[in-house]
């Protein structure tokens, strides 16, 4: 399903545009999607609006991406990712993935000034996948949930 053009072509920006209007359409239920460029307070709320974007994998792994590199390959997608931990933040990580690992992509949108402190953690950097995923089953959402009921 996921191929060179659906990253780099319109469905990817569409994906995600998608996510920012119908965040902004829970703050102003009143309106609809086209009148959001029309109404001020909507489209300012709109425009300020960030979208995080999540892959992920067979494996379980998972990684939020950052910005798209364009390689001159076109047979895996290649992003920056966006690293979880402070001590990786000094510097850049940049991902090959074969398109056909790749089993969802989400977007997430979120006005900044509503930010949920507990994000969801993105696998990519551990050491291996989640031992309580079965192979080749993507983690739930919220595994960080799941975990916290169970006390771990």
């Amino acid at each position: 399903m996921f191929n060179y053009d659906w990253f780099h072509g319109t469905p990817f920006q569409f994906q995600q545009e998608e996510a920012r209007i119908r965040c902004t359409l829970l703050h102003f239920p009143g309106l609809d999607a086209d009148a959001i460029e029309h109404h001020e307070e909507a489209r300012r709320f709109h425009d300020d609006v960030e979208v995080r974007r999540l892959i992920y994998l067979r494996d379980g792994f998972s990684y939020e991406v950052r910005e798209l590199a364009d390689m001159p390959s076109k047979a895996q997608l290649a992003f920056e990712c966006e690293p979880v931990d402070e001590q990786y933040r000094v510097g850049s990580f940049v991902v090959s993935v074969p398109y056909d690992e790749i089993v969802r992509v989400e977007c997430f949108a979120v006005h900044p000034t509503e930010k949920p402190e507990d994000m969801p953690q993105i696998t990519g950097f551990r050491g291996r996948p989640d031992k309580r995923a079965p192979d080749g089953a993507p983690l739930p959402d919220h595994a960080h949930l799941v975990n916290e009921e169970r006390g771990e």
